[in-house]
């Protein structure tokens, strides 16, 4: 009679037979593992560096990407963890001689989080006006995806896509799915998906992530610990709209700090709880990003574009925080990030902001609408 080690165990060979077979098809397109820094992302990336440390070095010869995306509002030890794991990424490959390139995409300078809501004054998100996936996750991300395809014609993501991980999940694994190994991208021509572990469950993530030391090097039980105190998961990586309900949803997940889409972040409230008390104050300044949302004195008249917006019942909708508030907002999160001791906005971002505010105090007075945002 099979045992649940004996299903696991064939289940194991199977992905690691798809992954070598897939590694040596006569074609010769780069690999992109998206990388999140999470169980499933991790997983996926251990069971390439295996294959690759598997082969003799004349058979490694097809590059892999393993990319990352820093919304540079990340949840502080979740950022410090990512960036702990590149690190021990790179510091490996060179001495292992393997053809793997660490990457971390990052938004553009004028389209991070706080130049677009200090700077512009966009309103803190809501479910039916999140700016910030596209901005931040999806444009930088496929942005290097798109750089690799150009360069080689085609390329091949793996992602750490689960059936089990959620009902939207699966239903979007069926709906891209033909039955084949690869798939091609909703939105990314050029690029084909791989997605090696679509069908493990979530307990048999963590059996193999706690039985099996990274190839990069210590153990995965920071990885274990993050996940006990954030009491949830990570949002994975996101490469088109479809995948957006992953970001921002009522679920217990940690991502970016200033998520204002949920109505509570349980996974800071785990991470304050398990003994980080000094980012207490990231809670209470997102809570407080989402109340200025609602203070109609806080906001503009017209949206950036100089058009007042109505609802159907004729009353206003509306526009960005008001200069007082902008500069409100840049002065108490200086003050939190004094706080809490950790890096939260760069000076770079701060003169960007600026920068827009000199310019829309120019459009102001000459009452002219934003180009950009017409």
């Amino acid at each position: 009679m099979a045992t649940i080690e004996d299903s696991l165990s064939d289940k194991l060979e199977a992905a690691r037979r798809d992954i070598l077979d897939e590694y040596r098809a006569e074609h010769n397109y780069p690999w992109i593992i998206g990388f999140s820094g999470g169980k499933d992302s991790t997983l996926v990336a251990q069971l390439v560096f295996e294959m690759l440390l598997e082969l003799p070095p004349s058979e490694r010869s097809r590059p892999v990407h393993i990319v990352a995306n820093d919304t540079l509002v990340e949840a502080p030890l979740i950022a410090n963890h990512l960036s702990a794991i590149l690190d021990r990424m790179r510091s490996v490959i060179p001495g292992l001689r393997l053809p793997l390139t660490v990457r971390k995409t990052t938004p553009k300078q004028d389209q991070t989080f706080w130049v677009n809501l200090i700077g512009r004054g966009y309103p803190s998100p809501t479910r039916s006006f999140r700016w910030c996936t596209d901005r931040m996750k999806i444009q930088p991300t496929s942005e290097y995806i798109r750089s690799v395809v150009d360069e080689n014609g085609q390329a091949i993501l793996l992602l750490g896509v689960r059936r089990q991980e959620s009902a939207t999940r699966a239903m979007s694994v069926a709906r891209y799915s033909n039955g084949e190994r690869l798939n091609a991208h909703n939105t990314l021509s050029g690029c084909l998906v791989f997605r090696p572990i679509v069908d493990f469950t979530t307990d048999e993530v963590w059996q193999l992530l706690l039985q099996r030391r990274p190839p990069w090097g210590g153990t995965h039980r920071q990885l274990v610990t993050l996940y006990r105190n954030a009491q949830g998961g990570e949002c994975p990586l996101v490469l088109d709209k479809d995948d957006a309900p992953s970001c921002g949803t009522s679920s217990s997940r940690f991502g970016c700090w200033t998520c204002t889409v949920v109505v509570k972040d349980h996974s800071m409230e785990g991470f304050v709880e398990s003994g980080n008390a000094h980012l207490e104050p990231l809670m209470d300044f997102r809570d407080r990003l989402a109340s200025l949302r609602t203070d109609p004195d806080m906001r503009m008249a017209r949206r950036r574009s100089g058009v007042a917006s109505h609802l159907a019942d004729g009353s206003l909708i509306p526009g960005p925080f008001t200069f007082e508030a902008r500069r409100l907002i840049l002065a108490e999160l200086l003050e939190v990030q004094a706080k809490v001791g950790e890096p939260l906005i760069s000076d770079q971002e701060i003169i960007e902001i600026k920068r827009i505010w000199a310019e829309d105090a120019t459009r102001a007075v000459s009452n002219q609408p934003s180009a950009a945002d017409a």
